[in-house]
């Protein structure tokens, strides 16, 4: 069955050749192609001025990005084959990769199924369907996800804002089994709780997984404050490690409250304690208080979440950064992350470098990082590279 076409303007079709999957709506030629006649999810057939077949995918007249690709193959059917043989060859990598059923299954465009997340909680899935076309292939995803998996529950956690720019309602649903309220994470030595229903975006942040472990070799005796803890992620796992003092600070009382958890299950509550309040505050009264650490951990949820917001979003970065420096004690170690793919790489390093120099403290990188195994970067998409990690040491002269 051949699909409706997408025709794009003159020398927009350079993105595509390259392996990108989006189409933005000011590349389309609207004259050929009126975007008003398309459903959002319609499968469509891409095109460029020429005529030229570029790939299949499913458009979105109501979004920004209008088209996302599914295969630059024109010939393509999108339909259960193709789902089931993508969730198969996600899963392949993620078995290869780790020893234990806890990672991200799938990711969007980098596995090929865009507006698709899914991470797995052992015989538990959690999943987010963040576009319109994924919407409507959610029936297939589920079938595929059942027949390659082999879950006992899959979770549908579509209560994230990016819905919106979709045109998409939100809403949280089981669609098979009876998926539990919380279940437990496995990393390196430690187990944590996390809420799959109510918890943050999918319940856990898997991405940030190499660089807990890239902290572990500077935490032995060491007092570790740990911003944005969320459920003792990174905290936690450093107390189990040998830090002698771990402070959690996060906004949330009950994201705190797993945290406090984790520590008593994992039998390091006496080396932790937690404080809830905004970072910004907490570090403020902190050094006001005279506290110093050996490793400060600064990882915010995305400061820049929209271009527009660039500018404000890197002031932000600066200032959390200066706040954290100045309660970092000589010869310690700093631990900066960002998740906000707007903001480069260079970009947060030159936040953390200007933030030691307005302190008059030296600064050396020794280590950097990005998102792990289970967040792969499609090379074409620069957007999934969106996780940077640069662990620094400050000195008092350099």
């Amino acid at each position: 069955m051949s699909l409706p076409t997408i025709r794009l303007r003159p020398r927009e079709d350079r993105r595509l050749r390259a392996g990108h999957l989006w189409v933005f709506s000011n590349e389309i030629d609207c004259d050929a192609t009126a975007l008003t006649a398309f459903t959002p999810g319609d499968l469509v057939c891409v095109e460029s001025a020429r005529g030229r077949p570029l790939g299949v995918g499913y458009v979105n007249p109501k979004s920004l990005i209008s088209v996302r690709l599914m295969s630059a193959d024109p010939r393509a059917v999108i339909g259960r084959d193709l789902i089931v043989a993508r969730v198969q060859a996600a899963l392949a990598w993620r078995e290869r990769a780790f020893g234990q059923p806890f990672y991200r299954l799938i990711f969007g465009e980098a596995d090929g199924l865009p507006g698709l997340v899914v991470d797995r909680y052992g015989d538990a899935l959690v999943a987010q369907f963040t576009t319109a076309g994924m919407e409507c292939l959610k029936p297939l995803v589920i079938e595929a996800l059942e027949q390659v998996v082999r879950p006992t529950s899959i979770l549908i956690r579509n209560d994230t804002a990016s819905r919106a720019l979709e045109g998409l309602p939100t809403y949280v649903e089981a669609v098979l089994g009876e998926p539990p309220a919380e279940t437990t994470v496995i990393e390196g030595l430690c187990r944590f709780r996390v809420a799959l229903g109510a918890g943050q975006k999918t319940g856990w942040f898997y991405d940030q997984r190499p660089n807990r472990a890239r902290l572990l070799p500077y935490v032995t005796h060491a007092r570790v404050l740990d911003l944005f803890t969320y459920v003792g992620g990174f905290g936690i796992q450093a107390a189990a490690h040998g830090a002698d003092h771990v402070t959690l600070v996060d906004a949330s009382e009950r994201a705190l409250s797993y945290a406090r958890g984790n520590a008593a299950d994992n039998g390091v509550a006496g080396h932790v304690r937690a404080i809830q309040g905004d970072a910004f505050d907490v570090l403020r009264e902190l050094r006001g208080a005279g506290e110093r650490f050996d490793v400060v951990i600064v990882d915010p949820p995305a400061l820049i979440k929209r271009r527009k917001d660039y500018e404000a979003g890197l002031a932000a970065y600066q200032r959390l950064n200066e706040a954290a420096l100045a309660v970092l004690g000589d010869d310690g170690v700093l631990l900066s992350a960002s998740c906000s793919y707007h903001l480069e790489r260079h970009a947060l390093a030159r936040a953390v470098a200007e933030a030691a120099a307005r302190l008059k403290r030296g600064l050396q990188f020794v280590d950097e990082g990005g998102q792990g195994p289970d967040h792969p970067v499609h090379p074409a998409i620069p957007e999934t590279a969106y996780l940077k990690a640069f662990v620094a040491r400050s000195l008092s002269v350099l």
